[in-house]
């Protein structure tokens, strides 16, 4: 008879494992334990052979009779459910394996070590945040350009930027995919025109000299910590990214030899930085270094063994009154490095680049090292800050008794 909740319920465990019966090949095994298996028993090319079909009660009699349904219409095209369950299984594996998450985190993995711990972040949290959720299990070469665009303009209703962004990144890992054997194109070149047109924004600097001179007087009457304002003192004569500057350890510092080594781990281009100190940057770290110099950092933050906060720099330049979309931020040092040096000064274009960590080739096309030109560098360096402090304190003003 066919098998009942009740029947089953009602099965106890004896000494040896047993079979209760349902109806076509169905039936329930019992074993010492208490543990219930649903079978199938079945004949395929004339061999007998049995199908596991689930746990009771996590798979009721009503689903067993189900799986038990669908396998024997395999077996009625000449198909061994057995075989086909192990293709679907290893078709499913193949399958996340070439997922547009997983070949995404394989392309991060390879792509950010070449890049700066921050900008990796942004990229990890952009796709993890507005890609994933809605295309990362999806097998990479199966992702249509509608598809697509959908998620690209849900991230376009918050931000015009973000969705530009996400689109790169998404490109870059259909490339990858393309590469590696697993995606026949990068479908991202299909969308082109498809978002709000959006162009990148420099960010803000100030490169006029006239302007230059009244900002550097502003950071010197600057009325926050010692820290934040030897931060700002310094952030326009090394002219490094604000990550980079902030996050400034006394290791990477020789100061006899006029020398700061920032890491490659911290460097966006991820190689190592030589960045020769000026006569003006060796007194503010002198003049800070028995105030942080028993710890790590050079610009200590407001909680123990912690640097400067991101934006704290930014934050200080607008409490000094430059708080419009055009004024100057910490990264717009850079621009006013590059700009004024090559304009006003007529320094060579590569040693500024140099200086900027920025990839400089030779003619053969091959990347030059971080010794490259060090001591034209070091000149420039030191007639960069001369010409920062004729800026800030003119021969008319020093007359007058504008000082430190």
């Amino acid at each position: 008879m066919p098998l009942t909740d009740i029947k089953i319920k009602q099965a106890k465990p004896k000494e040896k494992l047993y079979k209760i019966s349902d109806e076509k090949g169905l039936y329930l095994e019992v074993a010492p334990s208490g543990g219930k298996w649903w079978r199938l028993k079945y004949r395929i090319e004339g061999k007998e052979k049995r199908l596991s079909l689930g746990v009771y009660p996590d798979v009721s009699l009503a689903l067993a009779r189900e799986r038990r349904d669908d396998a024997r219409k395999l077996i009625a095209t000449g198909v061994d459910p057995s075989v086909h369950r192990k293709a679907t299984k290893l078709a499913r594996a193949a399958s996340n394996a070439n997922s547009f998450e997983v070949v995404a985190r394989e392309w991060l993995e390879k792509w950010k070590t070449t890049k700066s711990e921050n900008h990796s972040d942004k990229v990890i949290r952009r796709l993890e945040r507005d890609v994933f959720p809605w295309l990362g299990s999806r097998p990479i070469a199966d992702i249509k350009p509608p598809e697509l665009l959908t998620v690209l303009r849900r991230i376009e209703v918050r931000v015009v930027e973000t969705a530009h962004r996400a689109k790169q990144n998404c490109g870059q890992v259909f490339r990858y995919a393309v590469a590696t054997g697993r995606a026949e194109r990068d479908i991202t070149v299909d969308l082109n025109g498809a978002l709000t047109p959006w162009k990148p924004e420099h960010f803000p600097s100030i490169t006029d000299p006239e302007q230059i001179g009244p900002l550097l007087r502003d950071i010197y009457a600057y009325k926050g910590s010692f820290e934040v304002k030897s931060a700002l003192r310094m952030a326009p004569h090394v002219f490094l990214r604000p990550g980079e500057l902030r996050l400034a350890e006394w290791s990477e510092f020789d100061l006899e030899a006029a020398r700061w080594e920032v890491p490659a781990e911290r460097m966006k281009m991820r190689q190592a930085h030589i960045v020769p100190l000026s006569s003006q940057v060796l007194t503010i770290l002198r003049e800070l270094h028995p105030l942080t110099g028993s710890g790590a950092f050079v610009f200590r933050g407001l909680k123990p063994g912690k640097p400067l906060s991101d934006g704290t720099l930014n934050k200080a330049i607008r409490s000094m009154g430059y708080s419009t979309k055009d004024d100057i931020t910490a990264h717009g040092f850079r621009a006013m490095a590059r700009t004024v040096l090559d304009e006003e000064l007529g320094f060579r274009i590569d040693w500024i680049e140099h200086q900027l960590a920025h990839a400089v080739r030779d003619p053969n096309g091959r990347a030059y090292n971080r010794t490259a030109h060090l001591e034209g560098r070091r000149q420039m360096m030191q007639a960069w800050s001369d010409y920062l402090d004729n800026l800030r304190v003119p021969p008319e003003l020093a007359v007058a008794g504008v000082s430190d």
